[in-house]
């Protein structure tokens, strides 16, 4: 058990820093930006393993090692529990006089009666009686057994807890996807289908579980103050025989009452404005495209983002990065002009408006290197190969008209939910031993292992009458506290001490 806890000490200073650093796994540019800030000291911790804590070698030994040594501990221990369990009461000591707790009486009774009482009293406790010399009889009883079962319980529930965050780390997958709130649909079908997907250690995303969801409506409700009074995304779905049926299921989703389908969760983790663009081209084609800016204020939703267009009709690849267009800049759902600054008074879209710069040239999209759908490739710009050609606050129906006739009109607004699906097959199992961990803690800090004694000894007064002489004895096998008053109780009730035994040995009290 000593080595128990210290491996149990050193997984949780091995996951401290999982905490204090960025892990390559949630957010790989903040990783980045913190080795190139910190030099050789950044890269040292890289090479360490620092950055991928929970998928280190280091920190999968020490979890490995706890799981051994918890099963090397408990399994003699459950030997020797069993063993004690079919064992008997240990036989009455001697001379009980030198037990913590001690009581001793006279009675009329007989040692038959005496020890028919005892029975009794101690109903429900271990008891082992047996008989002594000059008639004498006795009885050991023992109680509290339940003590070294809640503390078999929390540790063998501590064990499958921990194998079954380990078994969910290898099965689990979670998922991120915005969809705009127009009837837009995603479906669990790969993780092509996530904007971030963070998959467990024995998932390769071809197998997920099959369902699809709809968002048809979002409902936003703020206080006066601007802040968020409830969000409701007002979606369908289906799973099952459903996607054969096409039968859509109406589900009201909001933040902290997740959709629980087919084993997976659907969450709702926030929303936002999208933004929706539509650009002529000066051979009268046109691209409309709704494009999710993210809010850079969450009080008031001002959002930043770039929504980008391939000219049509241009087959040449040269000429098609010369003539490609992203619009990019701001979004205030309730515009405040401070001067020609954009800025939004308020969360609800009341009075929408951008601000945006339109870019024309190369955008990098075809480079074959990833790019953020929110903003444009800042090194395109500094290569001189992304050219602003206008800038201009508009609100919904107004345009710009750039030099070679190309129209930028600004349509309107959408609403996107940002949702989450979540899958771990283990979360029963962890629900379950957490709870026979605390059951099993619970059980073992209020149980108390205790043991009492009984002996009735026939003696002959000077006068030849015949009495029985009773004396008990008590002893806690762990803490005391609290046995004192339950001796006492017992001692009560089997003795009837005579006037002088009951001034020599006031009721209650031990000798």
């Amino acid at each position: 058990m000593r080595t128990a806890l210290i491996l149990l000490f050193l997984l949780a200073l091995a996951a401290m820093p999982g905490a204090l650093l960025p892990q390559r796994d949630l957010n790989a540019g903040a990783v980045e930006d913190y080795i190139a800030a910190n030099g050789w000291w950044g890269r040292l911790l890289d090479r360490l393993g620092f950055f991928d804590v929970y998928a280190s070698v280091w920190f999968s030994a020490i979890y490995l090692l706890l799981f051994v040594s918890l099963i090397g501990c408990l399994v003699p221990r459950t030997f020797e529990y069993a063993k004690a369990l079919r064992g008997k009461p240990v036989l009455t000591p001697r001379n009980l006089a030198r037990l913590p707790h001690h009581r001793e009486g006279r009675t009329d009774a007989g040692v038959t009666e005496v020890m028919a009482g005892a029975r009794r009293r101690l109903r429900g406790w271990r008891l082992t009686e047996r008989e002594e010399d000059d008639g004498a009889r006795s009885i050991s009883a023992e109680r509290g057994y339940l003590r070294e079962t809640g503390n078999l319980v929390f540790h063998f529930a501590m064990l499958g807890l921990i194998g079954a965050l380990a078994l969910g780390k290898m099965y689990q997958y979670e998922g991120q996807v915005i969809v705009l709130a127009d009837g837009s649909e995603f479906c669990n079908s790969g993780t092509y289908a996530y904007d971030s997907f963070q998959p467990g250690l024995r998932v390769d995303g071809t197998d997920l579980t099959q369902f699809c969801v709809r968002v048809n409506d979002f409902t936003a409700n703020f206080l006066p103050s601007g802040a968020a009074d409830y969000f409701r995304a007002d979606i369908e779905y289906q799973t099952g025989e459903d996607l054969e049926t096409g039968t859509w299921r109406p589900y009201a989703l909001e933040v902290n009452d997740p959709l629980r389908i087919a084993g997976d969760r659907v969450y709702l983790l926030g929303n936002g404005y999208a933004p929706t663009f539509t650009v002529t081209f000066p051979n009268g084609e046109q691209r409309t495209q709704t494009i999710q800016w993210r809010p850079v204020d969450l009080q008031t939703y001002l959002s930043e983002g770039a929504t980008k267009f391939d000219p049509p009709g241009i087959t040449d690849p040269a000429e098609r990065r010369e003539k490609q267009i992203a619009v990019t800049g701001l979004f205030a759902p309730t515009a405040v002009l401070q001067g020609n600054v954009l800025a939004s008074a308020f969360p609800e879209a009341r009075d929408p408006a951008v601000a945006v710069d339109v870019m024309r040239g190369d955008l990098g999209t075809n480079s074959g290197r990833g790019q953020s759908i929110f903003e444009i490739d800042q090194r395109m710009v500094d290569q001189g190969r992304l050219e602003r050609v206008a800038r201009e606050n508009l609100r919904p129906g107004e345009e710009i008209r750039l030099d070679d006739g190309t129209v930028v009109h600004f349509d309107g607004v959408e609403r996107f939910a940002y949702l989450q699906v979540s899958h771990d097959p283990t979360q029963v199992w962890v629900l379950g031993f957490a709870v026979a961990l605390v059951l099993g803690l619970v059980t073992s800090l209020t149980i108390k292992r205790r043991r009492v004694w009984v002996r009735a000894t026939p003696i002959t007064d000077d006068d030849g009458t015949g009495r029985t002489v009773v004396v008990l004895g008590g002893l806690a096998r762990t803490d005391q506290a609290g046995y004192g008053e339950e001796f006492g109780r017992i001692a009560d009730d089997l003795l009837e001490p005579e006037p002088e035994d009951a001034e020599r040995v006031p009721a209650g009290r031990e000798t």
